[in-house]
C-alpha cells in the first residue's frame, strides 16, 4: 500500500457527478491511499498504525513530537489508485501496479477500518472509484509518504 499523509487544518471531498459533501474533517492528517496487487491485511494494518503514530504535529517547544491522536486531531482517508502512476515509458502514465477493483475496495475498507480502531473515532472517507473533489488546506506543509513494500522509503 502507499500512502501520502498531509497535515491539514482542514479537509472536505465531495463526489461528482452532483457534488454532494461526503466527508470533512477539520485539523488533522488528510491521507491519500492506494493499493497494490501483492498487499494484504498485514499491510493495512501496518499502515494504520504508522499514520496514527506519525509525529509530525508540533509541541509547546515548536517541535514535531506529537500524532494526530496526542492532539485529538481527525483523520480522513482517500482511496487514490494514481498512487502507483509509472511514467518510466513516455508521458502517459500507466497504472498496471494498482489493484484490480475488487482486491483494493476491500482492501482500502480494512484499512479505514483499522484506521478508525486505532483513533477511536470514525474516519470519513472519499467513496471508492468515484470522481471526487477534494478541498483542503495544508498545514506547513507537511507531507509524508510511506509504502508499505519500501518500509526505509
Amino acid at each position: 500500500m502507499r500512502a501520502v499523509i498531509q497535515r491539514v487544518k482542514r479537509a472536505g471531498v465531495k463526489i461528482f457527478p452532483g457534488g454532494a459533501e461526503k466527508g470533512r474533517i477539520g485539523a488533522g492528517l488528510l491521507v491519500l491511499v492506494a493499493v497494490e496487487d501483492s498487499d494484504s491485511s498485514a499491510d493495512a494494518a501496518w499502515l494504520a498504525s504508522k499514520i496514527c503514530g506519525l509525529r509530525v504535529f508540533e509541541d509547546g517547544d515548536g517541535k514535531m513530537n506529537l500524532s494526530v491522536a496526542d492532539i485529538g486531531g481527525e483523520v480522513m482517508a482517500v482511496s487514490q489508485f494514481t498512487l502507483y502512476g509509472n511514467v518510466r515509458k513516455g508521458f502517459r502514465p500507466s497504472f498496471n501496479r494498482s489493484a484490480r477493483p475488487e482486491i483494493a475496495e476491500p482492501l482500502y475498507g480494512e484499512f479505514v477500518t483499522l484506521l478508525s480502531k486505532e483513533l477511536g473515532r470514525e474516519v470519513p472517507t472519499g467513496e471508492f472509484g468515484a470522481m471526487m473533489e477534494i478541498d483542503l488546506l495544508n498545514d506547513g506543509p507537511v507531507t509524508i509518504i510511506i509504502d508499505t513494500k519500501d518500509r526505509n522509503f
